[in-house]
């Protein structure tokens, strides 16, 4: 037997964790997910070949069928994050700091797995 039996899997479902920016997401066709900065422009077609696992009709493929996998996405847009405050502060030594930080990020649509 090739593939596992998840439970609680759903028949027709299909998603995939993939790997970008250190990061792990979980995807499915018709997701639109936010990752770290890509050097891509809006429009253009991304291909993640690196695929850690695939749920297909709840079960999970091995490892020798992922080897072809990838998960096939478009790039919606680029932006920066939400403002994220950094307050440092020592008390009886008045040291007071405060700095502000926005993170960039890409868009993207997943259009579509491939396994």
């Amino acid at each position: 037997m090739d593939t596992i039996r998840v439970p609680g899997g759903k028949e027709g479902s299909m998603h995939a964790i993939i790997q970008t920016g250190g990061k792990q997401y979980r995807v499915a066709p018709g997701d639109v997910i936010r990752v770290e900065k890509l050097p891509f422009d809006p429009g253009s077609t991304i291909e993640f070949p690196s695929v850690l696992a695939v749920f297909k009709d709840g079960e999970v493929l091995t490892e020798s069928q992922l080897g072809s996998a990838k998960v096939v996405a478009t790039v919606t847009g680029a932006d920066r994050s939400k403002k994220v405050v950094v307050v440092k502060f020592k008390r009886k030594k008045q040291y007071k700091r405060t700095i502000g930080h926005r993170q960039h990020f890409t868009e993207l649509k997943v259009n579509e797995i491939v396994a």
